[in-house]
């Protein structure tokens, strides 16, 4: 689809990734609803988005939610009076060994930790995937759905919880890709490798140096390369169930 006045949801659109997502995809003229939990954030991106010379709005909602959910997508749909699509970018790290031994002391990944990520990285996905396709349905609207993966989801050390809901993220990628064509509307996903964001570029030098000493392309991601990903699913009208690995041939 042609992106030029598409109204595109950016969930965890204020900062990192999501911020370059939607900076992205303002600048070939999509209108954008961009969703996080800092104000102050979203307005900056806002803003960004806005210099482009389209529209954007923000919305304060916690996506894993329910309740919140159902009324973000609600209010984005009456405020544009039109919906196109979604970016499913919203996640967190809580990273962590399942188990840890140290000087004969064990530790164990609390329970917590392990619900905090699936509740924002997969159920999350979940909620704002089903509303904003009924919304769509409701709307008559053909359009697309990008999940943001991660090439954690084949299983990295330290990330069982960030792991297991990226990989279920790539599985209901398909399964939403097959229930939904009907409706005309297509689901695809990426899977970035390591990428320059905020998180990244604060770890200690050695840390990167070790982090980028494995990746064929001898550098990580650059948030710009992300988002052009995402816009190529959106305009690609024959993509779908499929994950996008764009991660400089990184295996893990």
């Amino acid at each position: 689809m042609q992106l030029k006045d598409k109204v595109i949801i950016v969930t965890g659109g204020g900062q990192g990734l999501g911020r370059a997502m939607a900076e992205y995809l303002a600048a070939k003229g999509a209108r954008l609803a961009l969703v996080d939990l800092d104000q102050a954030k979203l307005d900056a991106v806002v803003a960004a988005c806005e210099s482009t010379g389209t529209q954007a709005r923000s919305y304060i909602c916690n996506v894993a939610n329910e309740e919140q959910v159902t009324q973000m997508v609600a209010q984005v749909a009456e405020d544009f009076g039109a919906l196109d699509g979604l970016v499913n970018n919203a996640g967190i790290l809580r990273d962590g060994l399942t188990i840890r031994v140290k000087d004969g002391e064990m530790s164990k990944m609390s329970l917590a930790n392990w619900q905090a990520v699936i509740d924002v990285n997969l159920t999350a996905v979940f909620l704002c995937t089903r509303e904003v396709a009924a919304k769509m349905i409701e709307l008559k609207t053909q359009g697309a759905i990008v999940n943001i993966s991660s090439i954690s989801r084949a299983g990295n050390m330290g990330q069982v919880n960030y792991s297991a809901a990226k990989a279920g993220v790539a599985a209901d990628t398909v399964v939403w890709a097959k229930e939904l064509a009907r409706y005309g509307i297509r689901v695809g996903a990426v899977a970035p490798g390591f990428t320059e964001t905020e998180m990244t570029l604060g770890m200690k030098p050695e840390a990167l140096a070790k982090m980028t000493a494995g990746i064929p392309l001898r550098r990580m991601a650059k948030p710009e390369e992300i988002a052009h990903s995402v816009a190529y699913i959106f305009e690609n009208d024959y993509y779908t169930g499929r994950v996008l690995e764009v991660d400089g041939g990184l295996r893990l």
